[in-house]
């Protein structure tokens, strides 16, 4: 598998090496006869992929069998107007490996000049032999990823971008595999795909080195939604690429969340910055980030009805504003989830806040801990049909139960 670790985010696709050389291939056609393009010109398409950490996980594999891109975006799978960036021969990647900035390169086609709307995400099916599609759970073995929607018609994505003229376009897909795995309660394993899409033009990374946390895992949040998420080196290293710059969302907020074995709580730094094809330090080496002591809680419950497909998120408040701490996607079958003491995890020492600065202070950005809010949060579930439902906690060692009916 052909990686590559982001350091400066000026070079960070044009940097990768062994690119497959692939031909376009269309549905039905190359798209030339909608408005949105132009067929007297022509671009390239440079697709590579990357992922956010998994929880409870030791690998995730995919199977790629192809990206698909149009111009409409309720284009059907079947019609006409499809170009393919077909993986030859597929490749089967481990999601867990793409962490921290790095990316694997899908290929690249050269394909009309204009804006695109839809792409999607073909997966091979499992069959005989050696699994396409797999999960292999901490300290478990290997188990089959039921994929159906993505093996029949790709996983579908949304988001418009634009190849200029005689011009490489750099497109990296997002693969959230914490949040796109379900558990089902017979210990079976289905995959409903998150999954977005970013122009490496308009994305930036964010840098930064936290003490004594190997391990944790680290989001960047804009109003307490995660944009981006990693996990932290055995060095406490950790890089946010890619991460959109966006002038109407503004800066984003670092949280550091250590897992249990730690004994360390919540660190975050409000107000970074993204700046396009750059890269925001928000922590070094030298000054890295000191967290606060910390014991660990659990909360734990069941979904109704269990067609809700519901995930869940363990958002915390502080200084005003709203903290995703951890998440997790309830088991399919059942109903049930667990926020437990292993990752995903809730400290319950209050956490400390600090906001960026520029230059970094030479002991590094302050962080102020909120004994105010220790093991309160609101755990809030959401439905497949986009219902919400936000319960008020305070979470003990002990564990605490939350259920929810939708």
């Amino acid at each position: 598998m052909n990686t590559t670790t982001i350091i400066s985010l000026p070079l960070r696709l044009l940097a990768l090496s062994s690119a497959l050389a692939l031909a376009a291939c269309g549905g039905g056609g190359d798209g030339s006869s909608n408005s949105n393009t132009t067929s007297s010109s022509t671009g390239t398409l440079s697709v590579s992929m990357t992922d956010a950490p998994a929880c409870g996980f030791d690998h995730v594999f995919v199977t790629v069998d192809k990206v698909r891109v149009h111009t409409d975006p309720n284009a059907d799978t079947n019609g006409t107007g499809w170009v393919d960036v077909t993986v030859s021969p597929a490749r089967r990647i481990d999601l867990l490996s793409l962490t921290n900035g790095v990316l694997t390169t899908l290929g690249q086609t050269p394909l009309p000049a204009g804006t695109y709307q839809q792409i999607r995400l073909v997966l091979v099916a499992n069959g005989a032999g050696a699994l396409a599609n797999s999960v292999v759970p901490t300290g478990a073995a290997e188990q089959a990823l039921d994929t159906p929607s993505a093996v029949q018609s790709g996983i579908k994505i949304n988001r418009p971008f634009t190849v200029a003229p005689d011009t490489l376009t750099d497109l990296v897909l997002d693969f959230d595999a914490c949040k796109s795995i379900v558990t089902r309660g017979n210990k079976t394993y289905g995959l409903k795909p998150v999954v977005t899409a970013l122009p490496t033009v308009v994305s930036g990374a964010v840098t930064g080195v936290v003490a004594s946390a190997p391990g944790a895992q680290v989001f960047a949040e804009r109003n307490g939604v995660v944009v981006k998420a990693t996990v932290a080196d055995a060095s406490g290293n950790f890089t946010l690429s890619p991460i959109e710059q966006s002038s109407t969302a503004g800066n984003v907020d670092v949280v550091v969340v250590p897992t249990s074995a730690t004994g360390r709580g919540t660190g975050i730094v409000r107000g970074v910055p993204v700046v396009a094809r750059g890269s925001t330090a928000v922590a070094t080496a030298a000054a890295p980030l000191s967290l606060p002591a910390s014991t660990f809680g659990r909360v734990s419950g069941t979904i109704t009805p269990t067609t809700a497909a519901g995930t869940v998120r363990a958002l915390q408040q502080t200084g005003g504003a709203t903290f995703e701490i951890a998440a997790t996607v309830a088991a399919s079958d059942s109903g049930a989830y667990s926020l437990f003491l292993t990752q995903p995890a809730l400290p319950l020492a209050g956490p400390a806040v600090g906001t960026y600065q520029t230059p970094l202070p030479a002991g590094g950005i302050p962080l102020t801990q909120d004994g105010t809010v220790a093991g309160k949060y609101s755990i809030q579930a959401t439905s497949a049909s986009g219902s919400v439902i936000t319960q008020p906690v305070t979470v003990t060692t002990t564990g605490v139960s939350q259920n929810f009916a939708f």
